[in-house]
């Protein structure tokens, strides 16, 4: 059993998914979406904080997309740059980036598989690949 809860984020340039583990360390649900304005620098910190100590988390784990070549590029370097962020405010926070390649084409597979009309994917697509960042690292710990 974990001490504290694990969140995995999809950091994008407007939305930050966030997904949380159970108190077993064992599955992620999806838990919201933050609108952020990456161009203004408005990366929703603040709410992020708020959601943490709120909900006990100890780890956090940030996608980092990858070029399939494994070389990082300019979204890559961006949730590098939000890990950065967060750090600063969270010192003691232990964050993991995780290669997320794969997880918003397998939560738009997942998605389409379970019919889930184009307007609602558009709403929870974030959040689904925050959970399968999170499940990912998860599944990695067993």
């Amino acid at each position: 059993m974990l001490k504290h809860k694990i969140i995995g984020l999809d950091v994008g340039s407007k939305t930050v998914g966030i997904a949380i583990s159970d108190l077993m360390g064992w599955t992620a649900q999806g838990l919201d979406t933050l609108r952020i304005d990456e161009e203004n620098n408005e990366l929703g910190i603040d709410a992020l904080v708020k959601i943490i100590k709120r909900d006990n988390v100890g780890t956090v784990v940030i996608g980092l997309p990858k070029n399939m070549n494994n070389s990082i590029g300019f979204r890559g370097e961006a949730s590098l740059q939000y890990k950065e962020q967060l750090q600063e405010a969270l010192p003691s926070l232990e964050i993991i980036m995780w290669d997320e390649r794969l997880s918003t084409m397998a939560a738009e597979r997942s998605l389409l598989e379970a019919d889930v009309s184009r307007q609602k994917r558009k709403k929870v697509i974030d959040k689904m690949a925050a959970v399968f960042i999170l499940q990912g690292y998860l599944d990695s710990l067993q």
